[in-house]
């Protein structure tokens, strides 16, 4: 199969401008077999790419013939970050890379990385390739944030590659996949601290530019133009408020990420790299997606606590080409994007309108405090009181003060679970619907969960 020819909508390798200090051009592995087995046309098509015929879909993402336009060579990104509160130097993509870079139809940067692509020169002992578990579960992942109303990566493709590969932590030899990410932006907060780790100030400050170029939205000449302090607090606030905004929706949504480690902090605030994830049944602060999370770091109700320290991490290595106050100023914009966001989005999945910021926190607090007390699922306790209406239940003291901070406000979407079948994703479900797949190469249990979590999605964004 020879390079794609035709001519593709908006290609813009913008990172071309930073790639010489931000990452290492690499070969994509050669895979035994391509079986598509999962392409996202809803995705590509905000960037004009859903007309690819299954074979030029093939070459693209699963063979990574360069794109007309776009990078001549995949970019496999450095970084360092903290992982688990300890500073780790030595990281980097190690089975992945940035493939591809388009401009959607509201002229945002979108990027198309990789998950299983081959080994890179920060593979270290790794083989650099993915399980298709691994695959299923992110494709999962990202579906089930969407529709809850998560800033999320989307799963863009899903090739069988036809290797067996042997992990610790699931049955082998298990089938392997590659995986194709589509994210508004890689850039993370290991990548500036890698820079500030190196003294390379020079190179943070073109990274800052072009972060607020792309990501913040600001005119490429005002980046260029303004003072550095003024640019370094200016990113600091728009990452603060972003990752904010991603914590809340986290705890909405009931989700446990796993793995928040500086490294895995997109500056954008957009969510990604779905390893050990999975949803909390209930609302348990404790409550821990990874097995190798002994201490508890990221269990559900810590999350927004260290999603703010790894944005700290961010004003910290910033501090090597910017004086500290503006910095530290700009970080305190955390607390109070999340309180608001966690607020709305309480209001937004509960489908009733907002009212003030003291009464929207009592709304959160008093739903919190009643879903522990009574054991109410999180996705039930949002059915049940859809609306604001009174759920039926036993009188206790966590029932009056949620029904007191219930009342007066409207409900801003309709019964929608009356046409559309209400979707969880414990951790069983997924289990079966892998099972499937392994056991019997059957993919409609799959294909069905995706189709009914959209069509939840849709509803709750009507």
């Amino acid at each position: 199969m020879g390079p794609m020819t035709q001519a593709l909508p908006r290609p813009d390798p913008a990172i071309l401008a930073i790639a010489d200090m931000i990452g290492d051009a690499v070969e994509a592995a050669r895979f035994p077999q391509h079986i598509l087995r999962w392409r996202n046309d809803r995705a590509a098509a905000a960037i004009g790419l859903e007309a690819l015929d299954d074979a030029a879909w093939v070459a693209a993402f699963g063979q990574f013939e360069p794109l007309p336009g776009n990078l001549p060579r995949p970019l496999a990104l450095r970084y360092h970050g903290h992982q688990f509160g300890s500073y780790n130097p030595d990281l980097g993509d190690g089975r992945g890379f940035l493939f591809a870079q388009f401009r959607d139809r509201d002229g945002r940067l979108i990027d198309l990385g990789t998950k299983g692509s081959g080994q890179t020169p920060y593979s270290r002992f790794g083989d650099g390739r993915l399980t298709l578990k691994g695959a299923v579960r992110e494709l999962l992942a990202t579906e089930m944030l969407a529709a809850l109303g998560v800033e999320t990566s989307a799963t863009f493709s899903i090739i069988d590659t036809g290797e067996a590969l042997h992990r610790g932590d699931e049955p082998s030899p298990t089938r392997s996949a590659v995986l194709v990410r589509q994210s508004h932006g890689h850039i993370r907060i290991g990548s500036f601290q890698r820079l500030a780790y190196l003294g390379e100030t020079e190179a943070m400050e073109r990274l800052l530019r072009y972060c607020l170029a792309n990501y913040a939205r600001v005119d490429a000449g005002q980046a260029q133009a303004m003072p550095v302090d003024e640019a370094a607090a200016m990113l600091v606030r728009f990452s603060a408020e972003r990752c904010a905004r991603m914590a809340a929706s986290f705890m909405v949504a009931g989700f446990v990420h796993g793995v928040l480690n500086s490294d895995n902090i997109n500056i954008s605030g957009e969510s990604f790299d779905y390893g050990p994830w999975r949803f909390t049944p209930e609302w348990d602060p404790a409550f821990v997606a990874a097995y190798f999370d002994h201490g508890g770091l990221y269990a559900f109700g810590r999350q927004p606590q260290v999603i703010h320290w790894d944005v700290g991490q961010l004003a910290v290595s910033l501090r090597t080409i910017a004086p500290a106050e503006p910095l530290v100023e700009a970080l305190e914009a955390f607390a109070p994007a999340y309180e608001a966001a966690i607020a709305e989005r309480f209001c937004w999945r509960l489908g009733v309108s907002g009212a003030d910021a003291a009464s929207d926190r009592a709304l959160v607090l008093a739903a919190e405090r009643f879903m522990v007390a009574s054991g109410t699922r999180i996705d039930r306790f949002f059915i049940d009181w859809a609306g604001g209406r009174v759920a039926a239940g036993d009188e206790t003291p966590e029932r009056q003060a949620l029904i007191a901070a219930l009342a007066g406000r409207e409900a801003v979407r309709g019964r929608w679970w009356e046409d559309t079948q209400p979707q969880s994703m414990d951790i069983e479900e997924v289990e079966t619907i892998w099972a499937a797949i392994a056991e019997g190469d059957e993919w409609q249990p799959l294909n069905n969960k995706v189709a009914a979590i959209r069509a939840m999605g849709a509803a709750l964004a009507a």
